[in-house]
């Protein structure tokens, strides 16, 4: 291998971290705090429901699995599912009336009041996920918004939205990924579960 990939391998490993680390470190109140809004929503039956675009598509059915299947022994599963996985859903609506609106048609059908809405979009701009939290929030949802760069137009329909400062998208996604399961843990801790977790 030559020396300039591997200076560029731990380049970008470090700008990982410190993207990672300047993150938590500021936003590590809002993110105990979500935690708790969370938990207590759980306990009285919420369910949960996530969505975003390509990559964030991925991390909203992660976000969605980790509560649906916990791997760690003996916590308990949470009702959670992610809007952006049923192809014919998606494709339908779009082809029917607009894509902006896939989130939020699924949202006034099955969002009730109290239920949580989180939605991913590293620029904080996607159409169909501010009309999916705009949807959410007039059913009077808990909204939670992962976002990046300045946080776009997401950051003002969510009771949390938490902003990666950063255009890179990677960076971006790499933080959302290490806060889907930093709020999976402390969502089971605030609901009684051991931190053994690291």
């Amino acid at each position: 291998m030559k020396p300039e990939w591997e200076r560029a391998v731990r380049r970008k490993a470090e700008e990982s971290a410190r993207t990672k680390l300047a993150f938590f470190e500021a936003e590590a109140p809002q993110i105990a705090s979500c935690a708790q809004r969370l938990a207590e929503a759980f306990t009285r039956g919420a369910r949960l429901y996530t969505f975003g675009n390509g990559g964030s598509a991925c991390d909203a059915e992660h976000f969605a699995l980790e509560f649906m299947h916990p791997v760690v022994e003996k916590r308990p599963a949470l009702p959670a599912s992610s809007l952006s996985t049923s192809s014919a859903f998606l494709s339908a609506v779009g082809n029917d009336q607009d894509f902006s609106l896939v989130f939020a048609s699924q949202l006034s059908r099955l969002g009730r009041a109290g239920d949580i809405a989180v939605g991913l979009s590293t620029s904080g701009q996607a159409a169909n996920v501010l009309r999916g939290m705009a949807a959410a929030r007039e059913r009077d949802m808990l909204t939670i918004g992962f976002s990046g760069r300045d946080g776009g137009r997401l950051a003002p329909l969510c009771d949390y939205c938490f902003t990666v400062p950063s255009f890179s998208i990677h960076r971006i996604q790499e933080v959302h990924e290490t806060l889907i399961h930093v709020l999976w843990d402390l969502v089971h801790v605030a609901l009684g579960a051991e931190d053994v977790l690291g």
